[in-house]
């Protein structure tokens, strides 16, 4: 079937999905890197100097090797590319069926994005938490299969859904929040700007800033949702974030 002829919402499912294996594939090391810097805490001393990304950076590369920047990209597949597709398609059908004929204003946006990122999340939750355990190089895990074998036999299925909360108040306020910051940026420039050929350089800069604000509003979720996935004692949301701040 070509694409052309197929379901709106299937269509968003596949573009979603090459977004999403296009995306893994470039920044798969700058989440490597950022998860080990949110676990770093874990094993540094009491007044230690802060250590940064490049330090991080390059501490892979010396003691491991290059290709170790890529350390969970497999989970990071088969998260991000049914995941991706899952939210593309969600939004889309829940965009057609609740503002068919108008575009939604700022507070619909949030609950838009949350809603569809919400549902995504859920359904991919059990590969989040195998990423996060590859890319802290904590476990020697060799392959997708096997780390949730290995979850299941020695923590139970309770591990493959670690962080679901910390997730959740992660993935659905960044969702939200960036859905709502690009289109009112869309919005608020000139018919002119956002006309071809300016459309990719625009689409492309309402979805920086769009991002950046919104990890701004969700890094610290995010921190607590990796510090609950990498521990095999099932903390609690709680737990952790007394951990962080003890």
């Amino acid at each position: 079937m070509e694409l052309a002829a197929a379901h709106p919402a299937l269509k968003a499912f596949m573009c979603g999905s090459l977004s999403g294996t296009c995306s893994t594939l470039l920044f798969q090391p700058l989440d490597l890197v950022k998860t080990r810097l949110q676990t770093l805490q874990s094993n540094a001393k009491p007044g230690a100097p802060k250590v940064g990304m490049f330090r991080v950076f390059i501490h892979v590369i010396r003691t491991e090797n290059f290709f170790s920047l890529w350390k969970g990209v497999s989970p990071s597949f088969v998260r991000c590319i049914p995941g991706v597709g899952i939210y593309f398609s969600t939004f889309y059908s829940l965009k057609q069926h609740f503002f068919q004929n108008r575009a939604p204003n700022a507070g619909e946006a949030v609950l838009l994005g949350a809603g569809a990122r919400t549902v995504a999340g859920i359904c991919m939750l059990p590969f989040t938490v195998i990423k996060t355990r590859f890319e802290s190089g904590f476990y020697n895990y060799a392959s997708v299969p096997g780390a949730l074998r290995s979850m299941y036999e020695t923590e139970g299925v309770r591990s493959l859904f670690s962080g679901l909360t910390a997730t959740l108040l992660r993935d659905a306020p960044f969702s939200g929040i960036y859905v709502m910051f690009y289109s009112q940026a869309k919005r608020a420039l000139p018919q002119e700007v956002t006309s071809a050929p300016y459309a990719p350089l625009v689409n492309f800069s309402c979805g920086v800033v769009a991002g950046i604000m919104a990890s701004l509003v969700t890094q610290p979720a995010d921190v607590v949702k990796t510090h609950i996935q990498v521990s095999p004692s099932h903390w609690s949301t709680a737990d952790a974030v007394r951990y962080i701040y003890k």
